[in-house]
């Protein structure tokens, strides 16, 4: 096999987590050489300047738009990332783009790699979002040529989405490979680098929801009231840069000075693992609560919509569903419970094993880029 240039895309840290082992996996070989294609949120001051993080990794190439600064309009966003990568691909020449998930830099990865012949490959398609995430993730997935899910169930739904069955491998999340592993930096280690002084602590973690944003000011404040009044100790880390971000800024501002909450714009990966895992409870909106928590068994405090449909809460309470209320987010985390078992829904830790033997293997760069929408038999 010729030797092969794989483009990573990437806008936020959560999806750099995701495909970070399957960057490092395509660098160590000598048959393949990776592109990093860093955007949107990773180039916020605000929100970190998380670029540094992927920087830091020392990729083959890497990349960073700066030129590309977010508005706060998706629609905007979305265009000026296809304007900007659609030159730079004519220019790298990729073999294939990989995106991730249902960010809008992952959509302006597809299309542009549709668009330009190149085949493009989604990271955990099929999956249920909430909100525009969903539709987005979905849209990715019509443009995309080959799909690597998490589960058999993500599987079925892009089949009912009209796609070819032999495009898509069920492979795991990649991050739980990370998760799994043995070099993750001890709890002290990632107390000590963050400054973090209590022993006992819970996981803040809760994203605007782009569909709710008159909503968002109130619910942002039930859970702030929430936390505040629970007396226990906190690790937050700031939302995603969606649509009413500016407004859960404003309610953590009340989290200052305040000496049983520590706020971050971001945490290094790896060092968020660490917390996680030895964390008393995950608490808001994120998909780590029904995913990443479960991996290691910690109780998880979904609030709101933004996972509606994304799972069914446990009768043992290990996982919860609660309104933006704040006597019941109050109720839900002073009945938190401990651990539980841990949960391998999403994947095994061999995820990146399996997209080497699919990569690897000469047959499948023969795809076609020309796809065809399969009816279901009715």
């Amino acid at each position: 096999m010729e030797k092969k240039r794989v483009m990573f895309v990437t806008g936020t840290r959560a999806d750099y987590g995701k495909m970070k082992p399957l960057m490092k996996a395509l660098t160590a070989r000598d048959d393949f050489e990776t592109v990093i294609f860093v955007c949107g949120m990773h180039l916020s001051k605000t929100f970190g300047s998380t670029y540094k993080e992927v920087l830091k990794d020392r990729y083959d190439e890497v990349h960073v738009a700066f030129g590309l600064r977010q508005t706060g309009s998706m629609s905007a966003d979305l265009g000026a990332t296809v304007t900007y990568l659609s030159g730079y691909v004519e220019h790298v020449e990729p073999d294939m783009i990989v995106v991730h998930g249902d960010r809008m830099d992952a959509l302006a990865g597809a299309i542009v790699g549709a668009l330009h012949n190149i085949v493009v490959a989604h990271i955990e398609g099929g999956e249920l979002s909430g909100t525009i995430d969903e539709s987005t993730r979905h849209a990715i997935s019509k443009f995309a040529h080959v799909h690597f899910v998490c589960t058999r169930e993500a599987k079925t739904r892009l089949m009912q989405l009209g796609e070819e069955e032999g495009r898509i491998y069920v492979i795991g999340s990649p991050d739980i490979d990370v998760m799994l592993s043995e070099n993750l930096p001890t709890l002290s280690a990632a107390k000590e680098r963050y400054e973090i002084p209590f022993e006992d602590y819970g996981l803040l973690m809760y994203h605007p929801v782009t569909t709710e944003y008159e909503q968002t000011e109130a619910h942002a404040k039930a859970v702030v009231d929430a936390v505040l009044e629970s007396g226990r100790n906190f690790i937050a880390i700031y939302p995603n840069s969606d649509l009413g971000s500016e407004l859960i800024l404003n309610e953590y501002r009340r989290f200052e000075g305040n000496e049983r909450i520590r706020l971050f714009p971001s945490l290094r990966f790896e060092y968020f693992l660490t917390l996680l895992k030895n964390a008393d409870v995950l608490l808001g909106n994120s998909s780590a609560g029904v995913r990443e928590a479960g991996i290691y068994g910690v109780p998880a405090i979904d609030v709101g919509t933004r996972q509606s449909g994304r799972y069914l809460p446990r009768s043992d309470g290990s996982l919860r569903h609660v309104g933006d209320d704040r006597d019941e987010i109050l109720s839900a985390l002073r009945n938190s419970g401990g651990r539980r078992a841990p949960d391998f829904a999403f994947g095994d830790g061999k995820s990146t094993e399996r997209f080497l033997c699919v990569v690897t293997d000469p047959a499948f760069w023969e795809v076609g880029i020309q796809k065809h929408f399969v009816d279901l038999n009715l």
